[in-house]
């Protein structure tokens, strides 16, 4: 029988790529994620973020986003037999079934931006196909979780470029986003949206994950929660396993049904991750994880890669 397929809403790899740490080719090189093990794996597709440090913030912000998404398309151009850049529905449609791996370019944060929605234009003629609107931070758009004690909801141009997403066909990602903006969003924006890696507020009480109330709207929406595999987003305290991963998966299908739940691994943004997934090449034993939880073959589907390309058959042009 066929292996279910992945798509991944979220990895930092590209960071260490253009910062000449690694090829993204060899599981030698170590770091999380790279094109041998993603393909052993069965990754299918791949959302690989342009994350913009906290250094850069805000007078180079746009600077390094830029030279972030260039390194994306000098990763793909180096592969060319192993990756390709997903930008459209008919680019989609390859997805499982080509032998190369999809990358689709998506931006951590709205600060690529400034303070000009025409940016967004920008962004999207090189390929960017999904915007976080925040980091955890307040930018132009919107304030991020880590804004304590504020229930702002979006700014004239945060609302301006969801509107615009919606237009040119760019999928919007609400985590990091803060919850009056999450619900803002939801006011505002006729396609789905993601919230690419985050995990159930119920199960962790950290700000980056999402309550019911939160997950049932997602699903509400027709949207996806990818599934972060950051030990401090999966427990409070303690060690953390792949069976906490589980459990926040079975979690949010009971709140949200199966059909809202993703994989957002967060690969390669993450400083340490759970034992027994600790690089791509550890999906089988989640998958395996899945069936002896009692989920369906069409199920576990739904959870590692069909969910996410119904959401993106219903943003991309």
């Amino acid at each position: 029988m066929k292996k279910p397929y992945i798509i991944d809403g979220h990895c930092d790899s590209l960071i260490h790529f253009v910062n000449g740490e690694r090829t993204l080719q060899d599981p030698s090189e170590g770091g999380h994620w790279d094109i041998q093990r993603a393909r052993r794996a069965g990754v299918a597709l791949q959302f690989m973020a342009a994350f913009i440090e906290t250094r850069y913030k805000p007078s180079s912000a746009t600077w390094r986003g830029l030279q972030l998404i260039e390194g994306a398309h000098r990763f793909i151009g180096d592969h060319p037999d192993q990756v390709f850049l997903v930008q459209t529905k008919q680019d989609l449609q390859q997805i499982p079934d080509s032998d190369r791996i999809g990358i689709l370019m998506s931006v951590e944060g709205g600060e690529i931006l400034g303070e000009s929605i025409f940016m967004l234009d920008i962004i999207f003629k090189l390929g960017v196909r999904a915007l976080g609107l925040t980091w955890n931070q307040r930018n132009a758009l919107g304030d991020g979780v880590g804004e304590v004690g504020t229930q702002s909801r979006l700014t004239l141009l945060g609302q301006e470029v969801v509107l615009r997403m919606n237009k040119l066909g760019m999928l919007i990602d609400v985590s990091h986003l803060n919850e009056a903006g999450f619900w803002h969003v939801l006011e505002l924006s006729k396609d789905p949206i993601a919230a690419s890696h985050s995990c159930a507020q119920a199960l962790c009480a950290h700000p980056r994950n999402l309550t019911d109330q939160q997950l049932r709207a997602l699903a509400k929406h027709k949207g996806v929660v990818g599934i972060n595999f950051y030990p401090r987003f999966l427990k409070e305290a303690g060690k953390t396993t792949r069976d906490d991963v589980v459990r926040h998966i079975c979690y949010i299908a009971d709140v949200a049904g199966v059909e809202t739940v993703g994989l957002g691994s967060d690969f390669d943004g993450i400083s340490e991750a759970p034992d027994g997934l600790g690089h791509v090449g550890d999906y089988d034993y989640l998958l395996n994880d899945l069936t002896k939880r009692g989920f369906s073959t069409s199920e576990i589907e739904q959870i590692t890669g069909s969910n996410f390309r119904r959401l993106l058959s219903a943003v991309l042009k």
